[in-house]
Formats: structure tokens, C-alpha cells, sequence
């Protein structure tokens, strides 16, 4: 038990300033709630109950297949960009009943190999800066970080990179994960000349007349099961673009065959189009539409 306490290790990233009173410097964990110590004893003091608590917790779910102390301590450096570069950030405050804890979650991939690194940590309240980090380990063990998945979803860099792209009443816009990894898989084939991604609200007014008046209706099932339907219309005539296309893509439920927008956009890339064009190819009359999601 020792080598995993060991490895669920703490680190401050408390500020420092110096004192007033004495030459030396205080640590800032979070100056606002009072959270100010003379030295690092009794910084980890204060917060070794909490510590102590996470570490049995971290222990507890750790398994004999998830990485070995040694090949922790290799992936070490992954914590920086953990906390300044994070892929998720949940903001948990039932675990403790006097402050929030932050869980830091990024993924990896060395080779084949694919982790997720996770820190839990104190976030300052006036700066949003994790200034105190009660453990940290890498696992690839899917069950160990979906348990700190929790509390309240506070940052996610997929919604973020996604966001621009959102035209208001689709799915995505509300971070609807099917959507945003579609558009994903979208922005990952687009051609370099294509319509940049910043541009994409100027083209929603295009939205509507697509999906009542689109010239290909196409439908079929992903791989997990979801029914999609693609409306596609052609504007060779805009007064901007030239060859100019509109795609809105939606959800079909199967019971009521109401659909459900998940994201739309435009484009000049006839094979991103033809990406589209799979299925079944539907007439007008046989779907039903629901704009908003």
C-alpha cells in the first residue's frame, strides 16, 4: 500500500507572495477563502484528511492490470498538461462537505497505448487556477477515471471546439455527444479551401429552406445504431459562394420517425457532400421533421 500511496501523490501549485510580517513567503492556495499557510507542512496539514480520503479511494478502484508504480512514475510529466490543457473538467462538491474538488481528466496515446491522466485538485476561487492537486495517476482502465467523471461538468474541450460551428436549435449546441462527434469526423475531412469553420453562422439562414426544401433526403444507421438523416440542397446561385451546399443532419427516432437536428453547415467540397449521400435515398413526403432538437 505504501508504493500506491506513493504513486496517488500530491503536489502544490500554490502561488507565492512574501510576508509582511517575516521574510519568509507565504503559499496562496486561495487567498479569498483564507486559504494562506507559512510553509508546506502546514499547507498539507490542513488538507491530509482530504488526501487521506482520496488516496482510499484511489486504491480501492486500482486494479493489477492498470499501470505498474514504475510506468507511473514514466508518465509523471503528463500532469502539467493535465491541469493547463485539460480534455474534461468536473467540479464535485459532495465528496467533501467544506470545498469543491476539481477532477482534471486528459487523454493519451503512446503507441497503442491509450490513457487518460487524472488529477484531483483545488481550484482557487478568484483566479479558477488548480493551485493544489490532492492526487494524480494515469490509468487505462476505464473504470477507474469514469469514476471521476462526476459532480458537474464544468469544462469540456470537445463542446469548445465544436462550439463556433452551432447554429441555435441544434443538438450540438446543447453538447448533445452524438452531434459533437459526428462534426467531429466532419471538420477531420474537410478540405483545406473549404468554407472555414468561423464563417459557418453567415450560411444558417440557409438552414430551414434545406430541411423543408432539400433536393436529396438520405438515411441510414450508424454503427451504434442511430438512425441519421441527411437533408441536402444545392445554392448554385448564392450571391457569396460558389457551388455553394447545405447539409443539416439529423436524428431519427424509431418509434414516431420524428427527427431531431444535430448539427448543419455549408460547404464547396463536392466529396465531403458525397460522405452524405449513403443510404437509403428518401423522398420529401416520407419524413417528418422536427427542426429543434
Amino acid at each position: 500500500m505504501k508504493d500506491t500511496k506513493r504513486m496517488a501523490k500530491t503536489k502544490t501549485r500554490a502561488k507565492k507572495k512574501p510576508s509582511t510580517s517575516s521574510e519568509k513567503e507565504l503559499i496562496l492556495v486561495d487567498e479569498a477563502a483564507g486559504l494562506i499557510f507559512e510553509n508546506e507542512k502546514d499547507l498539507f496539514g490542513y488538507f491530509q484528511s482530504a488526501i487521506d480520503k482520496l488516496e482510499e479511494e484511489y486504491i480501492a478502484l486500482r486494479s493489477a492490470e492498470d499501470f505498474t508504480d514504475e510506468e507511473q512514475i514514466e508518465r509523471e510529466h503528463y500532469l502539467e498538461s493535465t491541469l493547463d490543457e485539460p480534455d474534461e473538467v468536473w467540479m464535485d462538491d459532495k465528496t467533501f462537505e467544506d470545498f469543491a474538488i476539481y477532477h482534471f481528466i486528459k487523454s493519451f496515446e503512446e503507441g497503442v497505448d491509450a490513457f487518460k491522466y487524472v488529477a484531483v485538485a483545488y481550484v482557487s476561487s478568484e483566479d479558477e487556477y488548480p493551485s493544489f492537486v490532492f492526487i494524480h495517476f494515469p490509468s487505462k482502465d476505464s473504470r477507474v477515471w469514469q469514476n471521476y467523471q462526476r459532480g458537474e461538468m464544468v469544462y469540456d474541450k470537445t463542446f469548445e471546439e465544436v462550439s463556433a460551428g452551432s447554429v441555435e436549435g441544434d443538438a450540438m449546441g446543447e453538447g448533445d455527444p452524438l452531434a459533437m462527434g459526428l462534426y467531429q469526423a466532419m471538420l477531420k475531412v474537410r478540405g483545406e479551401k473549404d468554407i472555414p469553420q468561423e464563417k459557418f453562422k453567415d450560411y444558417a439562414d440557409l438552414r430551414e429552406e434545406t430541411i423543408e426544401s432539400a433536393d436529396e433526403i438520405w438515411r441510414k444507421n450508424d454503427l451504434d445504431g442511430n438512425i441519421l438523416v441527411s437533408f441536402i440542397r444545392e445554392f448554385p446561385d448564392h450571391e457569396t459562394t460558389k457551388d455553394l451546399i447545405y447539409i443539416a443532419v439529423t436524428q431519427e427516432d424509431e418509434d414516431s420517425n420524428v427527427h431531431s437536428l444535430l448539427f448543419s453547415f455549408p460547404t464547396t467540397d463536392k466529396t465531403l457532400a458525397d460522405r452524405y449521400r449513403q443510404g437509403e435515398n428518401l423522398q420529401a413526403e416520407e419524413v417528418s421533421q422536427e427542426s429543434a432538437h
